[in-house]
């Protein structure tokens, strides 16, 4: 009896569906495992949180992406840990046996040792995250409509956003232009044009993944929405009404009653197990050091993709933690599982950078293609056919088109909901915008918001979507 090669992919984001794609047709038996039953485009998560788009519009469920794949299976559980003796990936309640594994568990947001302050500053990686976000940012302009004290009301109205990597930009210019033109005639006592868009970075410039000639002409963007850029600034303190900033050897405390979090990320925990187990390195990220062909020294039948693979063998610098990477690795993963089974000779892996992409906001992004730089609308342009081409499904791909389209001629966000449980009662003017969503995460309605832990908390650039240009 001839038992097939049994190949066990964890994470269902870019990498690991990447590489069950490529798997579909070599003989083999393929599992899938992931916590969610979706697969999520992360790069337009920020249109989620800020009423552009709706989370369908990006999600698309693992089971109907790999209906047609006879030879894989999708198995809807959580890995806590790995056994690499025995080859088995350990479940909460089970424990999945494996000839290879990849792995593929991405990354978590990285709050420098202030893990405190998630409760106080969301950061947005799952679409939990992002309708969260979107509700804070609505309920803001809601109680800010019925607040009469103007300090509070000046609170309600500003905005914090933590990092100044693409995600912080694209969120800043995103709520820029919520407050100038969607809302523009919707309240009474209020002009959302008044709120105030304050977008902090620890480096000495916005988008510091990015040449310094983009990275001004995105500032410069930013400064014509009405966006206030902060460089050298560190956040030293988070509570649950204000933000403190230290800049040089002075701080400054900042009233805002919403603030976002995108100034960083870390590997998944599951990677420190691994590491353990295998032997392995971490860097400072939590990432694991991996070989030439992404496997770990020690475990040749376990390959790590995607953010939580440190890889530094092509330039001597970490690979960007990006969709394309983890595209490119995740592909790579199933050829090479494929010649193994042919026999042949393993390949190093190599990334080919296709460049680069940021928007800033409506006709305004910066572009590095090769040795090109570029801004304005030919990178709006770009931006929008390069995020519509990579969407998984065509359904997606239409529905986003005609979202744009409707958006962009009409400046309304149809998917501006304010979404909580229902047993959260509608919260009273001049209280904080912290809605329950549900999500797990977030302290359960009435309990207090647990403070910040004292310290201070270093800005760094978000190295997950620094580069992100399939």
């Amino acid at each position: 009896m001839n038992v097939r090669p049994r190949v066990v992919i964890l994470g269902g984001g870019f990498g690991g569906l990447y590489a069950a794609l490529h798997l579909g047709r070599v003989p083999i038996d393929v599992t899938l495992i992931d916590r969610r039953n979706h697969h999520l485009f992360q790069p337009l998560l920020y249109q989620v949180a800020t009423g552009g788009l709706s989370p369908a519009d990006i999600a698309s469920p693992l089971r109907w992406i790999l209906r047609q794949q006879k030879n894989t299976r999708v198995l809807l559980a959580e890995a806590t840990d790995i056994d690499p003796r025995r080859k088995r990936v350990i479940l909460r309640d089970e424990e999945v046996p494996y000839d290879t594994l990849i792995v593929a568990t991405g990354a978590r947001h990285h709050y420098f040792g202030h893990d405190g302050w998630e409760a106080l500053a969301p950061g947005l990686k799952s679409i939990e995250d992002a309708t969260e976000i979107r509700s804070r940012i609505l309920l803001a302009f809601e109680l800010a409509e019925r607040e009469t004290e103007p300090e509070r009301r000046r609170a309600l109205l500003s905005f914090v956003i933590v990092g100044a990597g693409p995600t912080g930009v694209e969120m800043a210019g995103a709520l820029a232009e919520i407050s100038k033109d969607t809302l523009k005639h919707e309240f009474r006592a209020i002009r959302p044009a008044d709120a105030r868009i304050l977008l902090l970075e620890g480096t000495d410039r916005v988008l510091p993944g990015y040449p310094p000639d983009l990275s001004m002409k995105a500032r410069r963007s930013l400064a014509k929405l009405g966006v206030e850029v902060r460089t050298s600034s560190i956040v030293t303190g988070l509570d649950d009404g204000s933000v403190t900033v230290g800049r040089g050897d002075g701080s400054e405390r900042i009233p805002a009653r919403t603030v976002l979090w995108a100034a960083g990320v870390q590997a998944s925990s599951l990677g420190v197990n691994l590491a353990r187990r295998c032997g392995a390195q971490l860097d400072q990220a939590g990432r694991i050091l991996v070989e030439t062909d992404l496997s770990l020294p020690g475990c040749p039948e376990i390959r790590v993709i995607g953010d939580l693979a440190c890889f530094t063998h092509q330039t001597g610098e970490p690979l960007p933690g990006v969709a394309p990477v983890a595209m490119q690795q995740g592909r790579y993963a199933a050829e090479e599982i494929a010649r193994a089974l042919r026999g042949e000779r393993a390949r190093p892996f190599r990334y080919h950078d296709k460049g680069s992409l940021a928007t800033i906001g409506r006709n305004s992004a910066v572009a590095e293609v090769g040795n090109f730089h570029f801004s304005g609308y030919p990178a709006w342009l770009l931006w929008c056919f390069v995020h519509l081409f990579y969407l998984i499904e065509f359904e997606d791909r239409l529905l986003v088109m005609i979202q744009w389209a409707w958006n962009y001629f009409t400046f309304n966000r149809s998917a501006r909901l304010i979404t909580w449980n229902r047993y959260t009662p509608i919260p009273p003017a001049g209280s904080a915008p912290h809605p329950e969503e549900g999500s797990g995460k977030r302290d359960r309605p009435g309990r207090p918001a647990p403070p910040p832990p004292p310290g201070s908390a270093e800005m760094q650039p978000e190295p997950s979507r620094a580069r992100r240009h399939p």
